[in-house]
C-alpha cells in the first residue's frame, strides 16, 4: 500500500460551521470509515472544497489515522499521477473514497451541487 502523505488543502476551514452540518457531521462519524483523499495543493477544485471537508472530518471526530491523503500531479496529457491513482481509477480530483473494512461504500468525485460531507452523508445514510 502506498504511504499517505499530507495535502495542506485538508487543513480544516476554520471558519466551517458544523452545526449547519449536524446530519453530515453525524454520518461521517456513524462507522469506521477510512477516508481516502486524492488532491493536489495546485488543484483551484481542491483548494476551494477540501478545507470544508477537512474541518467537517474534525468536527465529526475521525481519527487522523483514518484520514489518508494522496497528493496528485497533473501530467502533461491532463492524466492523474500519484500515489494509488491507477489502483483507484483516479481521473479527477479532489476524489474521496469511503471504505469501511476495506471495501469502498461511497465516492465523491470532483464536484458535485452539495459539499463533499453533504455528499458522501447521502451516499452513506
Amino acid at each position: 500500500m502506498a504511504e499517505s502523505e499530507t495535502l495542506e488543502t485538508m487543513q480544516p476551514n476554520p471558519a466551517w460551521d458544523a452545526a449547519s452540518y449536524e446530519d453530515a457531521v453525524a454520518a461521517l462519524g456513524a462507522e469506521s470509515y477510512t477516508f481516502k483523499i486524492w488532491g493536489g495543493d495546485w488543484c483551484g477544485d481542491c483548494r476551494r472544497q477540501l478545507p470544508d471537508f477537512g474541518a467537517a472530518l474534525d468536527a465529526a471526530e475521525v481519527p487522523s489515522e483514518r484520514i489518508e491523503h494522496y497528493p496528485v500531479e497533473k501530467a502533461d496529457d491532463g492524466s492523474k499521477i500519484g500515489p494509488l491513482v491507477d489502483e483507484y481509477d483516479i481521473e479527477l480530483i479532489p476524489t474521496v473514497v469511503v471504505e469501511l473494512d476495506g471495501e469502498e461504500v461511497a465516492r465523491f468525485v470532483e464536484e458535485e451541487p452539495v459539499p463533499i460531507a453533504v455528499f458522501l452523508a447521502e451516499q452513506l445514510a
